[in-house]
């Protein structure tokens, strides 16, 4: 069964290479949806107070990044490198622009900020997911075989 699951996506059949990665791109959007709520808007925790809070917190954001960093290495072992950027990074990325879209932040001169803020964090993910990749990648068997087989001398006649 888990070699059915390691085995490299391009040796599967259409549908379940597609289906494969259909799953792998909601579960990155649905790790997104849990770890972090959908308004970031910092707000009073009680009326009156001068102490604001957000539903935002550091279990979910280090929660998201270990899914989506889990997610980014079995799409880098299994797939293509640029697959983990589009089905792991991209979701999440298109849910915090929409967000952060969405809810303006407060008038203190930094609500024209969001757009720096979503490109930080796109970037750092999107590398983040690029990296697991490729480390996953480098586990990879057929890599290896085809490699020595290009290397080998009789390879090369």
């Amino acid at each position: 069964m888990t070699e059915k699951l390691l085995r490299p996506l391009r040796t599967r059949p259409w549908p379940e290479r597609w289906l494969t990665r259909v799953l792998g791109a909601a579960l990155s959007c649905a790790a997104y949806l849990v770890c972090l709520p959908w308004d970031l808007r910092n707000r009073p925790s009680s009326p009156g107070s001068d102490v604001e809070t957000t539903p935002m917190t550091g279990m979910g954001v280090l929660a998201l990044a270990a899914v989506l960093l889990l997610l980014a290495a079995h799409f880098g072992l299994r797939d293509a490198l640029a697959w983990p950027l589009l089905l792991v990074a991209a979701p999440p990325a298109v849910l915090l622009y929409v967000s952060l879209r969405t809810h303006p932040g407060p008038p203190d001169g930094f609500a024209d900020a969001w757009p720096l803020t979503w490109a930080a964090v796109t970037l750092l993910g999107a590398a983040a997911v690029l990296v697991a990749g490729a480390v996953a990648r480098q586990f990879r068997t057929d890599l290896v075989d085809a490699a020595e087989e290009e290397l080998s001398p009789a390879g090369r006649w």
